[in-house]
């Protein structure tokens, strides 16, 4: 594990030999030489990644200091302040660049030694490790994956019934079934069962079970998948076997199989290229299956689409199955006793039905009948995977996925540790974070947040995160880990130094602290630790444990090489002053506090690339800003909560004059258009158009005459993707309509404002998946101008038309997914047309005063999911009833009958009333097979 630290190393000491190249004369020959020997013993590290020796803890201190020593340089050829004289300046500047090659050359020398000392000792570590640590089997593990019995699992039958019957359909021809799913879930149990049923048996006479290993060999796998084959045949497996290539071992299973029925099963493919170089071996015979598992949904997918056939998603247990499969091995054929079921139901929940953690768990509990015996593996549940012996094997099972990670990744995945448990990490935070970090690397014509978006995707395809939102254009837009994933997490980061986690006056501190994440308290005993190589410094705010007179927070002088600091939500009303001496921060954010005003010395942070001022009380910004050319996203902006949207609930800051000269920023919101005279708010706006770089943009207070400024610097915007602009009342207009050359890759686009027509370049933009018009108070219906957009998924109109009919043509809208109508004061009437929105899966109306009925055509919309009313008329709602015959008056239930989700919203003394209009209710026997519903009334209406 000590190749994250000593790679991510080396990536800085290039970026800084790359970089910093007239400042490092004299010592950049020893620089490069610590990169070369780096990378010469770090082969060694990655082959002993699961070896805790004593050198590979030298060589991670070692690569630790190199960074200290780096970060120091950089501080110390750190710029004067300008508001120094220049003389002073000049001098200065001189003596500290002398200064910083002195001391970098003393540390290059030491580190150096060390270096030397410990390469010295290489080949005798390498044959010490080899032999200290033979080779172990992996089936040693996978075995540990059969441990779960039919029996244990409880809900396999409707999985394996459907598996099953993907199997033994006829008339098709060769197919894949792909079982995909974390660590633990119990996937290689379901398909041995499926495997091993009678049907499969009787279907397929040719079968082999496969099960591939991370240390993959193909030529091995590939005979004993013929050695099983011949053994179906009972004939002897031919001696020339032993001499083929792989190319011939293919082709000889290739010609066995030959019009023959048969299944072959790849338990636990981990890697694209295994299954790349299987496939080839399998003929396209009638109604032949190839089964799959794996945790990687891309590995499913490939397959599948190459293949043709199914994916089984395995997902975990529900909490009723969960409880059912805990007692029963457990308590065996007794019931859990009533003193237990609070520490029941708390394991349960850090399980998260994941079967293999359930069966495990019990094992352990099933000797122990005394309170605080429970509650004590419950409180120390990670150290109790590492060291039981009954969790261990559980423990190495859900680590073999992280194992397999490259070493960016690793790091990206322990990052994870920083946040407390079952907390939704929010995925744009934790993309700078890692940026911040220096976690990701640089790929051509890839922005830094591109590729972090792109190891995210590739974690969650691992199976190693779970999604817990979405946007609706189906972004990820917050994530989370496994409760036993973390605590593994927690381990490994302990382990490395990588991260310390305060939970209060207990704390465990090493030697030296590098990222710090405080959970409860801000820790009495923080001053007095060794912090002076603290990188990262994130606080997690709990109001109920905070001193109300705290007002501002103050820092140690050590915390002089911190690259991030999360201060969101923190109870501040005043810029820590000390802040503005952390030279080389990276990630600021002070989010969600109440600070009112930035000083101007923000200008020192010339490294900054993150400044998160959403949500405080922040309306401008000291032109010092102007000064932060590594800024890449800055967020000055919040929203004041009422009950509906009002054009006015958006604030944004005060622009800088000069603000196209911050040429990396990528995301700028909000601005406010409407600050000074209309020449000087035209000359900002033209400003933006040298922001090359930027990917969305936030406009508020915008007017009329502010048009043709703005529409000349969107054109210069080609790599906008989120655009988003709101008048300064609701009556003045969006005049958008000189901008002739949109951005050709615009995705997002958010429009308040009135509008004289619908601007006519949208109908042009192909990539657009999400429009909001409101109070656009459009007289022409807006809908022939949209429908053909080819990947639209999300449209929301408020006071957007004035007529009285909306039509959705048959064949328009093809990909939406939610349509929300609010306010369409003269709106009586919506067609939807048999063919038209046919993927659309949520449907939102709200204040429609005149609309008394359902959309005519809304029984088409089979994919309908969800259908929300809010503060709609008594009438619509009343012809819902499912008492009313659908032939007589008003009865319009047999419509919507099929929608899984029916809700009415309104608002009543300050909040929100939700009220779902049909209840199930069981039928006889409490089957819930076939249920009716029951329909509700608000309350108030009663």
């Amino acid at each position: 594990m000590a190749e994250i630290v000593v790679n991510f190393v080396m990536d800085k000491l290039t970026t800084l030999i790359q970089e910093e190249v007239h400042l490092l004369r004299g010592v950049k020959e020893e620089a490069v030489l610590i990169k070369d020997k780096l990378e010469h013993i770090n082969a060694l590290l990655i082959a002993a990644d699961e070896v805790e020796d004593v050198r590979i803890k030298q060589l991670r201190d070692v690569a630790y200091d190199i960074e200290d020593a780096l970060d120091e340089f950089r501080l110390l050829t750190h710029p004067e302040d300008e508001s120094h004289p220049f003389l002073t300046r000049k001098l200065s500047t001189i003596l500290k660049k002398y200064i910083a090659r002195h001391q970098m050359a003393a540390d290059i020398k030491c580190i150096n030694s060390r270096i030397e000392s410990i390469s010295d000792g290489h080949e005798r570590f390498r044959s010490e490790t080899i032999d200290a640590h033979p080779y172990k089997p992996w089936d040693d593990h996978r075995r540990n994956a059969l441990l779960i019995e039919e029996a244990d699992l409880v809900g396999i039958e409707n999985p394996k019934k459907q598996l099953v019957s993907w199997l033994i359909q006829d008339d098709t021809g060769r197919e894949v079934v792909s079982v995909v799913g974390m660590g633990g879930l119990g996937k290689t149990t379901l398909v041995k069962k499926v495997y091993d049923d009678a049907q499969v048996k009787l279907q397929f006479k040719y079968r082999a079970w496969i099960t591939i290993s991370q240390s993959f060999k193909m030529e091995e796998l590939l005979k004993h998948m013929l050695q099983q084959l011949y053994r179906v045949k009972r004939k002897p497996v031919p001696q020339e076997l032993d001499s083929m290539t792989n190319d011939q071992l293919r082709t000889k299973i290739n010609s066995f199989l030959q019009h023959k029925r048969y299944l072959i099963v790849l338990d636990d493919l981990w890697h694209i290229d295994e299954w790349d170089a299987v496939k080839y071996a399998l003929p396209s015979s009638n109604s032949s299956r190839v089964m799959l598992t794996t945790r990687h949904s891309d590995i499913a997918s490939a397959s599948v689409k190459e293949f043709h056939g199914n994916i089984y998603s395995l997902n975990p247990l529900p909490l009723e199955e969960s409880r059912t499969l805990f007692c029963r091995k457990t308590f065996g054929e007794n019931s859990c006793p009533p003193y237990l079921n609070n520490l029941t139901e708390s394991i349960l929940k850090r399980c998260e039905g994941l079967p293999l953690a359930i069966v495990a768990i019990s094992g352990v509990l099933a000797t122990k009948d005394r309170v605080d015996e429970w509650d004590m593996i419950k409180r120390s549940l990670a150290d109790e995977l590492r060291e039981n012996p009954r969790l261990s094997s559980m423990d190495k099972i859900l680590s073999l996925s992280y194992n397999d990670l490259p070493y960016h990744l690793k790091s990206c995945f322990l990052y994870f540790s920083i946040f407390p448990k079952n907390h939704v990490i929010d995925q744009m935070r934790l993309i700078r974070l890692w940026i911040a970090e220096g976690f990701v690397r640089t790929k051509k014509g890839m922005t830094l947040e591109e590729v972090a978006e792109g190891y995210l995707y590739e974690l969650l395809n691992r199976s190693l995160i779970q999604v817990a939102g979405t946007t609706s254009e189906g972004r990820i837009k917050t994530c989370r880990v496994h409760d036993l994933l973390r605590e593994i997490i927690i381990n490994k980061v302990r382990e490395q130094n990588f991260v310390t986690i305060a939970r209060g006056q207990n704390t465990e501190w090493p030697e030296k602290v590098r990222r710090l994440s405080i959970h409860k308290t801000m820790p009495d005993v923080l001053q007095s630790q060794s912090i002076s190589h603290l990188r990262s410094l994130h606080m997690f705010w709990r109001v109920d444990s905070l001193s109300e007179s705290l007002k501002s927070l103050s820092f140690p002088l050590e915390f002089k090489l911190l690259n991030v600091l999360d201060l969101q939500g923190a109870p501040l009303e005043v810029f820590p002053k000390e802040i503005i001496k952390l030279f080389l921060l990276k990630y600021l954010s002070l989010r969600s506090t109440m600070i009112k005003i930035i000083p101007p010395a923000i200008g020192n942070l010339r490294y900054l690339e993150t400044l998160d001022l959403k949500h405080t009380c922040i309306t401008a910004l000291p032109d010092e800003i102007l000064k932060l050319q590594k800024l890449r996203h800055l967020l000055v902006y919040r929203y004041e909560i009422q009950s509906y949207a009002q054009i006015n609930s958006r604030n944004g800051f005060k622009a800088m004059a000069q603000i196209g000269c911050l040429h990396s920023l990528q995301k700028l919101c909000h601005i406010e258009a409407d600050h000074g005279s209309n020449a000087y708010a035209n000359d900002i706006l033209r400003e933006l158009g040298k922001l090359d770089q930027l990917r969305r943009l936030g406009i508020v207070r915008f007017r009329r005459e502010h048009g043709i400024a703005l529409c000349t610097s969107i054109e210069m915007l080609k790599r906008l993707r989120a655009l988003s602009i709101t008048s300064i009342e609701e009556e003045e207009v969006l005049d958008l309509e000189s901008l002739s050359c949109p951005p050709p890759f615009l995705q997002r686009l958010f429009l308040s404002g009135r509008l004289e027509k619908l601007p006519h370049w949208m109908s042009s933009l192909h990539s657009l998946a999400k429009i909001s018009l409101k109070w656009s108070q459009l007289r022409d219906d807006p809908l022939e101008f949209l429908q053909d957009l080819p990947n639209l998924v999300h449209l929301e109109f408020l006071q957007v038309y004035e007529g009285e009919t909306l039509h959705f043509n048959a064949g328009g809208f093809q990909r939406l997914k939610v349509l929300s109508l609010d306010k369409m004061d003269g709106l009586k009437m919506v067609i939807v047309e048999k063919g038209a929105m046919s993927s659309l899966e949520k449907l939102i109306l709200q204040r429609c005063k005149l609309l008394h009925s359902l959309p005519s055509g809304i029984e088409h919309l089979s994919k309908l999911k969800s259908l929300e009313f809010y503060d709609m008329p008594n009438e619509l709602i009343m012809t819902l009833r499912p008492d009313i015959d659908g032939d007589g008056d008003g009865g319009d239930y047999w419509k919507v009958k099929h929608v899984p989700e029916i809700n009415s919203t309104y608002w009543n003394d300050g909040g929100w009333d939700v009220f779902s209009l049909y209840t199930s209710i069981e039928g006889e026997g409490g089957s819930t097979s076939a249920p009716t519903r029951s329909f509700e009334l608000p309350p108030y209406w009663k």
